[in-house]
């Protein structure tokens, strides 16, 4: 009489569900990256202002084949196939180095790129003037400069600039020391974010190696399982 048995191979891609999650907020990264670049060339085309449509380009191919690429080492992870993820392996490859370099070769694209996000959004800046306050406005001081925020404003009284209104509050901080800084920050935040995306993608490169390395010795263990000359240890 003959003895059936089942064997229990247990699942040896240990990597399998780091991978899928680090693949998940890859594509939410690349998503929020594609979102600013549209905000930004948006802006630059209302602007009327010439920006490099190869560059434009470029980031758009890497933005949107990021996220397919996250896609398909998903499904290579999820069913075992090994050519999605040497295609993602070797996508990844090209897309890290691609952005670290276009990083590092674009500061003035980069800095162009924040300045008009920031000119988006500098009437949030609670300020007047440019280096001297409303001084700098004369006798024209604008309503943008009327202050309603206690702490921050100064009351124009008779020593105000000649010509201009008395007994008006208006902000006390000139703006160039708040543009510079959000200028600085925005500049280090979109030059990071590249950095780190390159960074990033460079390591989903070698997880997708390492998951491949573990399907197939998970494959040989089941072949070998299955010819019957399976030996406990060599596993």
């Amino acid at each position: 009489m003959q003895h059936s048995a089942v064997v229990v191979v247990a699942d040896k891609t240990s990597l399998k569900r780091p991978f899928i999650f680090a693949n998940a907020v890859n594509m939410a990264l690349c998503f929020f990256m594609l979102t600013t670049t549209v905000a930004w060339h948006k802006d630059v085309i209302q602007a009327g202002q010439l920006v490099s449509s190869a560059s434009v380009v470029i980031m758009y191919i890497l933005e949107v084949g990021c996220m397919l690429l996250s896609l398909l080492g998903v499904l290579g992870a999820c069913w075992g196939k090994r050519w999605c993820l040497i295609l993602f392996a070797a996508g990844m490859a090209a897309a890290s180095q691609t952005i670290i370099v276009k990083t590092a070769l674009s500061y003035q694209e980069i800095y162009e790129k924040v300045v008009t996000l920031l000119y988006s959004i500098q009437a949030h800046f609670k300020c007047c003037g440019l280096v001297d306050g409303y001084k700098d406005w004369g006798s024209t001081i604008p309503v943008s400069c009327n202050c309603q925020y206690p702490g921050k404003c100064i009351r124009l009284r008779g020593s105000a600039t000649l010509g201009a209104p008395k007994n008006v509050y208006v902000y006390q901080e000139p703006c160039l020391p708040i543009y510079v800084s959000a200028l600085k920050r925005g500049f280090t935040l979109s030059t990071g974010i590249r950095f780190g995306s390159g960074v990033f993608w460079a390591v989903l490169m070698v997880m997708s190696i390492q998951l491949m390395v573990q399907l197939k010795r998970k494959e040989d263990f089941i072949a070998l399982l299955q010819s019957n000359r399976y030996v406990p240890g060599a596993f």
